[in-house]
């Protein structure tokens, strides 16, 4: 348990999916600050919200996923800041006296490429020279890397857009997962003999490439092992774009209302349109079979 001394080691940047990278960053502030409390302070929502609205980031996940996560890395306390017009265009120096000041940091650590400010002119530099002024040390960490490759958010994003879930998880340091409430469908996989747990795919979230993936379906406490469609269902002719988790040898879930989360842990297939329904149940049961050959192999199961 953290013994606070009245001041606390700060955190701070976006921490959209809460990846290795992120992780490092509280890893950091609490090894450096051990008897201070170790405030987070993330935005919402994400700046490039605001900044290109035009072109607007896939968030890895929801506010709450964020604050659980971050939680669950080592934060005392998590401050949201809204990310308004008016912040964008405040300098440096006025983030530092109206969001850092009043939480009495004693240390802030933040990733190298950490930028603050009106037209993001404050670096670690000018966080250094503010720091010595107000009375805080400032910390700033290399990118970390995993099997080569720089962890960023962007990056995580570029991986699922492409279907590479396994190495999306790779950075995260978990599987991708994407959690919302169980909806109704078209009832078409019950009567094929594979009933899938219907999740609709807001336009803000990010999600992995259209195709067939092996994965988890997290009822609960428990981890089901589960053959995962995303996409449009080309067969039919849907038009909504859903994630739809069957829960391998499972047809007696009843989960409408619910709300369950996917963890994606290997991409099988591309979606594709099949000439019958029963080249479709062939395949389904391909898939299934294929998706626990992956959580095999992943020692998920």
């Amino acid at each position: 348990m953290t013994v606070s001394s009245g001041q606390s080691a700060v955190a701070i940047g976006n921490f959209d999916g809460v990846h290795i990278g992120h992780r490092a960053v509280l890893a950091e502030a609490r090894a450096l600050q051990p008897e201070s409390e170790l405030v987070v302070v993330t935005f919402w929502p994400h700046p490039l919200q605001l900044l290109t609205p035009a072109d607007p980031p896939k968030l890895l996940g929801t506010l709450d996923e964020r604050l659980a996560l971050l939680k669950a890395a080592g934060a005392d306390r998590v401050e949201v800041v809204e990310f308004t017009p008016a912040l964008a265009k405040e300098s440096p120096e006025q983030f530092i006296a109206e969001v850092l000041l009043p939480l009495r940091p004693v240390r802030v650590v933040v990733g190298e490429n950490f930028r603050f400010g009106a037209q993001a002119v404050g670096d670690v530099n000018t966080l250094r020279v503010f720091g010595q002024a107000a009375g805080f040390a400032t910390t700033a960490l290399p990118l970390v890397s995993s099997k080569g490759e720089e962890t960023t958010s962007s990056r995580i994003r570029q991986l699922l857009e492409a279907g590479e879930v396994s190495a999306a998880a790779e950075l995260l340091g978990r599987p991708f997962r994407f959690s919302g409430e169980v909806v109704h469908g078209e009832h078409r996989g019950k009567s094929l003999g594979f009933p899938t747990a219907n999740l609709l795919v807001p336009e803000e979230l990010a999600s992995p490439a259209d195709g067939v993936y092996a994965g988890l379906a997290q009822i609960g406490q428990k981890g089901l092992p589960a053959a995962i469609s995303v996409g449009s269902n080309p067969t039919f002719e849907a038009v909504s774009r859903r994630i739809e988790a069957h829960v391998i040898g499972r047809d007696d879930l009843e989960l409408y209302g619910q709300v369950i989360s996917v963890d994606f842990t290997a991409r099988l297939r591309d979606m594709v349109r099949f000439a019958s329904k029963e080249e479709l149940i062939n395949q389904l049961r391909n898939d299934a079979v294929a998706a626990r050959a992956a959580l095999a192999q992943s020692s998920l199961l």
